[in-house]
């Protein structure tokens, strides 16, 4: 059962009990993310993320990393586009020790300017890493250009020289603006007491100021542009994007079992048509993004460059295959069965749990259960699966990016 809390300060809570755990998870979710930046500061949210492991007014580095190891648990973080999330799992005898760590970063972080001025070298090696990985920048360029000139599209590190010039008065105003209460949903889930968990939070976490909630601002404008990067390697990386819905729509159930039929596994019909079939490629799947103002469905494959031009023609015809025939009924039952399974399975571990109570009560402003998810997933039809293919998955209305050899045939 799902439990609803509030603090004077804005801060929501949401809890759910799992009694025969022994574990318990937190999850402390910011409401900033790369989205909520702009050109002068793109790539803060995930400095700040960085440097609240960095030393507090109570704890140095080492001692936010030396208590945890201490209790048996595990702490770490990760900045989306959308959001923020601090998180710990440990044992449910020290789970206010975890909170009191989480509630000390958040309340007393110091942002030291020369733990500052290392870690920025830290995150510039992080962001050569992607420029490094093909797969990562196929992704990230091509929202990059379809979103041209919107924050969605902004990279989550930021750019090198933008980075590079981050100081600590620029880290605290951004700070002080996005970490309030309005701003911040605490999400639980495993075996603990509710009413000491709730005096825990509201001790660790009931002195940060409430401030005012961050607004997303307009849609980006989608752009079917196609963007490429020269480079010597051995396989071409294509990635194809797709205006789509957003977070807050119903459509996003029909597109994920949409994702599942198409490149969503092993048994997907591109998997199976290209890969197993054709032999064009090793690596291919899809996956949807969606957010409040707006949402992408991609399609990501790598193949020899003589073989670029086919896979991107086989892609397309399988997606024409379904606008035409639709798909069967039996498609479509395993695919759902294969939605609930991956569901009901990953719902067993408390940290899911938590992060998928935590991120929808922030993102969506209600705490979705399981329960609900899974009746509307049963609920698709094949034909609602037809119609989204027919009205977002169109190859006029494609967004391209290619990194490899650019001039294949």
């Amino acid at each position: 059962m799902t439990q609803q809390r509030k603090l004077n300060n804005g801060i929501r809570i949401v809890m759910e009990k799992m009694p025969a755990y022994r574990s318990v998870s937190i999850g402390v979710w910011v409401r900033v993310g790369s989205m909520y930046e702009n050109r002068q500061n793109n790539g803060m949210a995930h400095v700040i993320e960085h440097m609240m492991f960095k030393g507090t007014s109570h704890r140095t580095a080492a001692d936010i990393a030396n208590e945890m190891t201490a209790i048996g648990g595990n702490m770490d973080a990760f900045t989306c586009k959308d959001c923020t999330c601090y998180y710990a799992k440990t044992l449910d005898i020290y789970a206010e020790q975890a909170l009191d760590i989480l509630g000390d970063m958040m309340c007393n972080s110091l942002f030291d300017e020369k733990e500052l001025k290392k870690e920025l070298g830290v995150i510039l090696e992080e962001i050569d890493m992607y420029e490094d990985s093909p797969e990562d920048l196929v992704h990230e360029h091509l929202q990059m250009a379809v979103w041209e000139d919107h924050p969605l599209g902004y990279l989550i590190s930021g750019e090198k020289d933008v980075v590079s010039g981050f100081t600590r008065e620029k880290l605290m105003k951004f700070f002080e603006k996005f970490y309030v209460g309005e701003n911040i949903v605490i999400s639980v889930a495993g075996h603990f007491d509710e009413e000491a968990m709730m005096s825990w939070i509201s001790r660790c976490f009931g002195e940060i100021p409430q401030g005012c909630r961050s607004y997303s601002g307009c849609a980006p404008i989608f752009k079917p542009v196609l963007w490429t990067r020269e480079k010597d390697i051995e396989q071409n990386h294509i990635c194809l994007a797709f205006d789509c819905c957003t977070v807050l729509s119903d459509e996003r159930y029909v597109m994920t079992v949409a994702n599942n039929l198409l490149g969503g596994n092993m048994n997907s019909r591109l998997f199976m048509k290209i890969r197993d079939e054709l032999g064009l490629t090793y690596a291919i799947y899809s996956y949807g993004s969606s957010y409040e103002q707006s949402g992408l469905f991609q399609i990501y494959a790598a193949m020899q460059p003589s073989q670029t031009k086919q896979v991107m023609d086989g892609i397309f015809e399988e997606i024409s295959r379904v606008i035409r025939n639709g798909v069967s009924e039996s498609e479509l039952k395993i695919a759902i069965q294969q939605i609930e399974a991956e569901l009901i399975l990953g719902y067993e571990s408390s940290y899911n749990r938590m992060s998928g109570l935590g991120k929808s009560l922030l993102i969506r402003d209600r705490a979705v259960p399981l329960e609900e998810d899974l009746s509307r997933i049963q609920q698709v039809t094949a034909e609602e699966v037809r119609q989204f293919f027919e009205k977002y998955l169109r190859r006029e209305q494609c967004g391209a990016a290619i990194v490899g050899n650019t001039h294949f045939d």
